[in-house]
């Protein structure tokens, strides 16, 4: 039987989380729920190319209808993984509410995304920025680093 040692990340449901997951857990607006199923739902996140790439895998970047150099972005694509899709919607929702309740200085992105756009749809910027985060961090195995800013 495996000793569990004091002060080990632990999720939800009780269960103790990996490296990874934990690592993920401590970016705001991913949870232990989405770490896990980041987690889980992504064997080797160096088989995408980019952050982009897995944020169209998911289903948040936007559909491109370019031509002739000029760059004309539509909705989402909403193809892809619906239930992580979800889970980072819901992550970024909370990083908004709580930028709406704490002030700017918190999160002064999004702030100013929220002067210019409705609250959902700087909802699903912020998503689409969560998931590059998230790739990068399990793609090279990184925790997150607060912005200097907001460092105490």
């Amino acid at each position: 039987m495996a000793e569990i040692k004091a002060g080990a990340p632990f999720g939800m449901d009780g269960a103790m989380l990996s490296k990874i997951d934990w690592n993920l857990a401590l970016n705001p607006g991913v949870g232990p729920l989405l770490a896990t199923a980041l987690v889980a739902s992504v064997a080797d996140p160096k088989v995408f190319r980019s952050g982009r790439n897995f944020s169209a895998w998911i289903g948040l970047v936007p559909k491109q209808h370019s031509s002739g150099g000029r760059a004309r972005l539509g909705s989402i694509s909403k193809k892809g993984d619906r239930y992580l899709r979800g889970l980072f919607v819901a992550g970024a929702l909370a990083v908004i509410r709580y930028a709406k309740l704490h002030g700017t200085k918190y999160r002064p992105w999004v702030a100013t995304l929220l002067v210019r756009r409705p609250t959902k749809v700087a909802a699903i910027a912020l998503a689409n920025k969560l998931a590059r985060m998230a790739w990068a961090m399990m793609a090279r195995g990184e925790r997150y680093n607060y912005p200097t800013a907001l460092r105490v």
